[in-house]
């Protein structure tokens, strides 16, 4: 993969669904939302200094959210953080960098 381009989408996985829920928290604050249903059904990555996730969760019926979340290289020994986020999106609706 080359650095700074993001991969192709891929499923969700159990350790993207763990990515998405620590910075769930953090949406809620920022949408003044609370989701009952929070599901990654999809992701991309891009390598930075660190990797972005880009990550497509069902919020609802046909209701997504494209979440944006860094996390920095490990000996930074810092928390992931939620640095964008898109609403109003539905199943059809690509990932693409923002």
């Amino acid at each position: 993969m080359m650095p700074g381009g993001l991969t192709e989408a891929k499923p969700a996985t159990p350790e993207i669904q763990e990515i998405a829920n620590e910075v769930k928290p953090q949406l809620e604050e920022q949408t003044n939302e609370s989701y009952e249903e929070f599901e990654a059904v999809e992701y991309k990555t891009q390598v930075v200094a660190g990797i972005n996730y880009y990550i497509k969760v069902r919020v609802g019926h046909n209701t997504y959210i494209h979440m944006k979340i860094f996390k920095p290289l490990p000996q930074q020994r810092q928390a992931l953080t939620l640095t964008g986020y898109q609403t109003d999106k539905s199943k059809e609706d690509e990932l693409t960098g923002f």
